[in-house]
């Protein structure tokens, strides 16, 4: 199963798992090195600490969730040239400081 996409998933700024653009859809999975740390919360209520992943034909509706709406939703995909349909585009743009303890980034630093 290739990957068309990746984006890296930070809770409190510490790398959490990659969520993977696919030919079947999506996956969500957690990395070993940040389920093995001291205490690691979970992304979500709806994507609990497992060491299997996650897999889904639609974006999760967590990572969806974090999406601007509205006019900020415009802003983003006028500014960045992103269809309003390419959820997981926006989701790289829009969300690397989105509000609460979740961001997500293109890469891996």
């Amino acid at each position: 199963m290739d990957s068309f996409r990746t984006a890296y998933i930070f809770v409190r700024n510490v790398f959490a798992g990659e969520l993977k653009e696919t030919d079947d859809g999506y996956t969500f999975t957690y990395d070993s090195d940040y389920l093995a740390g001291v205490n690691p919360s979970s992304v979500s209520l709806t994507l609990r600490i497992q060491s299997v992943s996650y897999k889904s034909k639609t974006i999760f509706s967590f990572f969806d969730g974090l999406i601007p709406e509205g006019w900020l939703l415009s802003v983003v995909s006028r500014n960045w040239k992103i269809d309003t349909k390419d959820r997981f585009g926006l989701l790289l743009v829009a969300c690397k400081d989105s509000i609460g303890n979740v961001s997500v980034r293109e890469d891996r630093v």
